[in-house]
């Protein structure tokens, strides 16, 4: 047994409710309950994403380049002027 109650649909979801209605062949009723039903089932849990995984490349060294010292770093990079 159903309770009648009135909603105010946004444009959009009244035509996107439409059309699955009428892909499904189903009222527009059935189809909004329907519709209701697996949003609610599906809940506030965020849909599952695959693993992100980075390929490391090995870029060598420089050899008279000192990697603990920043500022040497910088220069190298953006010459002299880095500052």
């Amino acid at each position: 047994m159903g309770i009648r109650t009135t909603v105010t649909l946004d444009e959009d979801v009244l035509a996107r409710v439409k059309q699955e209605s009428r892909s499904r062949g189903t009222s527009f009723r059935e189809t909004l309950n329907e519709l209701l039903r697996s949003a609610l089932v599906r809940g506030n849990t965020p849909p599952k994403r695959s693993g992100f995984r980075l390929r490391a490349t090995h870029m060598g060294l420089r050899p008279n380049l000192s990697y603990d010292d920043v500022d040497s770093l910088l220069e190298y990079a953006e010459g002299e002027q880095h500052r």
